[in-house]
């Protein structure tokens, strides 16, 4: 860190001492260059911010740990300070991370709101060690970290502090249009104490509160605009290594921002080389496995589009469609290309997304949003409409949300939706609507209530992600806050959940009706404990058998618990445990159990090794066979991932993935599903079944610029079904020698600011 005369240091106590001002002063002192030193200079006529409040546990006292902030808009962006006081005693974690990593460690937040309507938001995050995260945030306090955005960051480590500097361009987002040279924008600060797992915030909220968006402190600041024209092209070359071919592919993307009213990104011929892996999955439901994008395009300011239906992962347009299979089974699709342009105009945002796959089997997709706000209230409409020839299908989804917020303690969410599907000129019509309401009674209490409809022939898959329709869903949940608790407690907060939900399909069949009790405590020394209970009554499964009748399913009840311990020298780990009882067809209490344990090893700040191993042993595993054939076995499967992760410096990483997985089903005994939904055992020869699954990839990244990369790829996979039981410890010994695939990729994109 620089160090100063001591006269020049008593200057500069005084200079920042005079930098507090309640409201922002135009563009004085000298332009900020983002070195992570508060040079008092150019941070004149910032506003100054010292009221930092304890959200983590949410006491809202004043903060024990001195941290100060400065806020400064500039022509070239909004810019941030960060000054954190180091307290003796309290453990300053160095780890490096690689971007968007959740670890635990001291970090500074900026969260900011560019239009301050509450709409949606974008979070930025730098730890001590300068790592980074940023992320797009929705009206409904949903956070995905699939964006990646160009900004400047910076830390100085001193022997008593450690200071942050951030600068974020005005070009990260469309803004809407201001009358004069000044525009208001809510922002929220917070650093995070990551060895004792505490949270100092101004405003003083929080993020597990439903209106947390709409509580960011508002400022006003100077109205300035960028212009940006950003060209990435890209070079990608893959070597099959079991198939012994080779493959070139080059492409471009396009991002251009004329002013702050409008922003166009196109990608031609887009890369979407396997640079990041998915999770292994092992799905026997009859629901769709969901899977976040983390593909530029479809990444770069998304959050207008986000449209989504209140339940899981629901929403109108789900981008992994883009480029999945094609409708020929053939393979992935080939994307020609996508556009996509978002801005406003006056108070209207809009929005309009277009992408063409090559081939006869190819799809186009198209997306068109509108969102406006009237006082308290939000309005807005969505449409999607997906080309399917090679089916003779089309399908055209509408929908309109709207969001009422009449005090910052209620907020009233919902959704009505039509789909309208044509097959062959056939055409199939149904709606869904949804209801959201929360409210927070008071620093310890909230609740919300939730209703849904979705109709039996409601379709939005085509372009968006649906787990099921044909559903009526309710669910009424009361959060408590504890945080009031004794200094000699080893708990620092406690947080309540109860919760009651029921659903039926729309012929009035209940799908599930069940309670739950759980709590989420934070203890004093940075660990975690969490648990929950619950207990479901008889209902039905009425897609277990894909349409050919319902099944009945027992009661049950079941409970989790996970335990998060504290690091501790080179060490932190974490473990837990699920169990369940009935639930399936027996009337004889079969068991379910799960098992987790996890753990990482820091061989220092930059290079640490995670692992994971868990154990399923279910004694009714149900698998649908054919028509109302359903067979239950006994089921035991073995996961393990592992991660080497070396944070090799800013600008360096590799790291080394292996998940493998064996799963083994025996002793199948075969059930007929009676018209009225029981289940009757059968003499229909259901054979047992074991298989294995491997995911394994080193990947090296260099940071040639921002948001330019060089990777280099290594992975290898593959998946291997036995109509015998083979036992899971030796499936997933097994597992290990697959080979199905096995691939070399290097991958060059370079963007290129005009």
């Amino acid at each position: 860190m620089r160090r100063l005369h001591p006269k020049t240091s008593l200057l500069c106590v005084a200079m920042l001492a005079a930098l507090s001002s309640p409201a922002f002063a135009q563009a004085a002192g000298a332009q900020i260059k983002v070195d992570g030193v508060i040079d008092p200079a150019e941070w004149q006529g910032a506003q100054h911010v010292t009221d930092f409040k304890m959200v983590q546990p949410f006491t809202q006292a004043v903060s024990t740990q001195p941290t100060e902030a400065w806020i400064k808009a500039t022509p070239e962006g909004l810019a941030i300070a960060f000054r954190n006081k180091k307290v003796a005693g309290v453990e300053t974690p160095r780890q490096r991370s690689r971007r968007d990593q959740e670890v635990n460690i001291d970090r500074v937040n900026l969260m900011v709101d560019f239009d301050g309507d509450g709409h949606g938001g974008y979070s930025f995050t730098v730890s001590a060690s300068d790592g980074i995260e940023d992320a797009t945030m929705t009206s409904g306090g949903n956070f995905s970290s699939d964006w990646d955005g160009n900004w400047q960051h910076a830390v100085v480590d001193g022997d008593g502090e450690w200071t942050a500097e951030m600068l974020i361009p005005w070009y990260t987002a469309t803004m809407q249009k201001v009358r004069g040279d000044k525009r208001t924008i809510a922002v929220y600060l917070d650093r995070v104490i990551g060895s004792v797992n505490q949270r100092m915030a101004w405003p003083a909220i929080s993020f597990e509160r439903p209106q947390f968006l709409n509580q960011f402190q508002k400022i006003e600041i100077p109205a300035y605009s960028q212009s940006l024209l950003a060209i990435t092209p890209y070079v990608v070359g893959v070597q099959d290594l079991v198939n012994k071919n080779n493959a070139f592919n080059a492409g471009v993307d396009v991002f251009w921002k004329p002013s702050g009213q409008f922003q166009l990104t196109a990608t031609i011929n887009p890369d979407f080389g396997q640079v990041e892996s998915d999770s292994l999955v092992v799905n026997f439901s009859a629901e769709e496995t969901f899977f976040s994008d983390k593909r530029p395009f479809f990444t770069e300011n998304q959050g207008l589009f986000d449209f989504g239906l209140l339940l899981d992962n629901s929403q109108l347009l789900y981008t992994r469609r883009i480029g999945a299979g094609a409708d020929d089974g053939s393979g992935p699709a080939d994307i020609l290309g996508a556009i996509k342009f978002n801005g406003s105009i006056g108070g209207t945002q809009y929005g309009a997304f277009l992408a063409d796959e090559r081939g006869d089997a190819g799809r186009r997709f198209g997306a068109f949003r509108l969102q406006r706000s009237f006082g308290t209230q939000t309005l807005g409409a969505m449409l999607t409409s997906v080309d399917r020839p090679f089916l003779d299908r089309s399908a055209n989804v509408l929908g309109f949300d709207h969001r009422w917020q009449p005090d910052p303690s209620l907020t009233v969410a919902s959704t009505l939706v039509g789909s309208d599907i044509d097959v062959a000129g056939k055409h199939t019509r149904d709606f869904g609507f949804t209801t959201l309401a929360q409210k927070t009674l008071d620093k310890e209490w909230s609740v919300t209530g939730l209703l849904i409809h979705y109709g039996k022939d409601f379709e939005v898959n085509d372009a968006g992600y649906l787990g099921r329709n044909n559903l009526n869903y309710g669910q009424f949940k009361v959060d408590r806050r504890i945080t009031g608790l004794p200094e000699e407690s080893a708990y620092a907060s406690h947080n309540w959940q109860w919760r009651i939900d029921g659903s039926q399909n729309t012929d009035g069949r209940w799908l599930q009706r069940q309670f739950q009790m759980s709590r989420h405590s934070q203890r004093r020394d940075g660990g975690d404990f969490h648990w929950n209970l619950q207990a479901s009554a008889a209902a039905f499964d009425d897609r277990i058998t894909r349409g050919n009748g319902l099944m009945r399913t027992e009661p049950g009840f079941g409970g989790h618990i996970h335990r998060i311990l504290p690091r501790r020298g080179n060490w932190k780990v974490g473990a837990e445990l699920s169990a369940a009882v009935a639930g399936g067809v027996r009337g004889d209490t079969p068991r379910m159990w799960n098992t987790i344990v996890s753990a990482t090893y820091y061989f220092n700040d930059a290079l640490n090794l995670e692992f994971r191993a868990g154990h399923t042993s279910d004694q009714e595993f149900l698998v649908w066979q054919h028509d109302n054939l359903v067979s239950g076995f006994q089921m035991s499967r073995n996961d393990f991932n592992a991660s080497l992760n070396w944070n090799i410096g800013t600008r360096q990483e590799l790291r080394v993935k292996l998940e493998a997985l064996g799963l083994n089903a025996d002793n199948p005994k075969p059930w007929r599903i009676a018209a009225d939904g029981r289940a009757l055992a059968s003499n229909d020869l259901v054979q047992p079944f074991s298989l294995r699954n491997l995911g394994f990839q080193v990947r090296y990244r260099y940071e040639l610029a921002p948001l330019s990369d060089l990777y280099i790829v290594y992975g290898r996979g593959g998946f291997m079904y036995d109509g015998y039981a083979a036992g899971a410890f030796g499936q997933f010994g097994d597992a290990f020698s697959l080979r199905d695939d096995e691939q070399l990729l290097v991958k060059l994109s370079y963007r290129f600011e005009l």
